[in-house]
């Protein structure tokens, strides 16, 4: 009486060797989940190992895809026609064989940043795209790629955008953000971009560089044009950036010093940007800027919102860096009237 019969003991002894051993096993799952954790934290913060900060130091030196002995030049163009209306822009400032050449690796850095259709207005539009990498190829470019890192799935935002579709019926390639298509950069007295993995892999292979985004509102920075699209070249946690909107895009602007931008105001997102959602957030606006100065191009985007280049303190800031010129109207500046027909 009062003792367990011995066959008891033994069921009780193996439930515990089993609740020890189910206990194991969730400790070295836990193990092998924290460890590929900081090692996707180790390959993307910026307060990662040694080995990235020495490499960081190594690409310090980021180079430049503009022509900086070339007088700066603007063209805005009137008309609903994204095609025609980038062809007449390109022509206005001396035809893409001035900036294309022969042999040349062009990227088309678009705005891809979310899965959704290019009615609505938050991405680069499929038109634009396919009459960009068909001008840069028929000036005798030997690539074209497109390539951007979205905040939602890249494959998808590719698909849904249509940007992936209009690049590869062109003859480009769709770059997709891979982990090993990052390395950790430095932007030379920058507060932000400091040992911070970049999309090195598009910029690595790019003899020229094209910005090409659409004019939309944004809650944070009050505008995302040319300059606010370099942020899809940035990997990790970017998000943190937000807290200081207005350096980061004067950073971006600083690191990236393109060939040519493209702005797209044919439909402008007045609000609840970047992302949008209704058409009821877009104006049509019947303009498309395509210039060698970004911050230019961004001054004169601004007019598209409404808004004044006081409105935006990042183009201020960017002007005082060193960027290019909010005065748009001093560079050989053209403006060309409807482009519909």
């Amino acid at each position: 009486m009062g003792v367990k019969p011995e066959t008891d003991l033994q069921e009780k002894k193996k439930t515990d060797l089993s609740r020890r051993r189910f206990l194991l096993r969730v400790a070295e799952t836990a193990a092998l989940a924290l460890g590929a954790g900081f090692a996707y934290y180790w390959a993307y913060d910026p307060k990662g190992p040694q080995s990235l900060s020495r490499r960081a130091a190594e690409l310090e030196k980021l180079g430049t895809w503009s022509f900086p002995d070339m007088p700066a030049a603007m063209a805005v163009v009137r008309g609903e026609k994204r095609q025609q209306a980038v062809e007449a822009a390109l022509e206005a400032l001396g035809g893409v064989g001035k900036f294309i050449k022969r042999g040349d690796r062009v990227l088309l850095k678009v705005n891809a940043a979310f899965a959704t259709p290019p009615e609505l207005g938050a991405t680069t539009h499929p038109e634009l795209v396919e009459a960009l990498v068909s001008l840069c190829l028929r000036a005798g470019a030997a690539e074209v790629f497109v390539a951007d890192n979205p905040i939602n799935n890249a494959e998808s935002c590719m698909r849904i955008s249509g940007i992936g579709a209009a690049a590869e019926r062109a003859g480009a390639r769709v770059l997709l953000p891979r982990a090993d298509a990052f390395r950790p950069f430095t932007l030379p007295d920058a507060q932000l971009i400091r040992r911070w993995p970049v999309f090195f892999d598009p910029l690595e292979r790019a003899t020229k560089v094209i910005g090409v985004a659409p004019v939309k509102h944004h809650n944070r920075s009050g505008a995302s044009m040319t300059m606010k699209n370099w942020y899809g070249l940035l990997g990790g946690r970017r998000n943190v950036f937000h807290q200081d909107i207005n350096t980061i895009v004067t950073e971006l602007a600083r690191m990236i010093r393109p060939t040519l931008v493209v702005l797209d105001g044919t439909f402008v997102m007045m609000r609840n940007g970047p992302t949008g959602g209704s058409l009821s957030d877009l104006e049509k606006r019947d303009t498309l800027i395509v210039s060698t100065d970004q911050l230019a191009a961004d001054s004169f985007g601004a007019s598209l919102l409404g808004k004044s280049v006081d409105d935006l303190p990042y183009l201020h800031m960017a002007e005082q860096a060193g960027v290019g010129t909010t005065n748009y109207r001093a560079l050989e500046f053209h403006e060309l009237g409807s482009q519909s027909s």
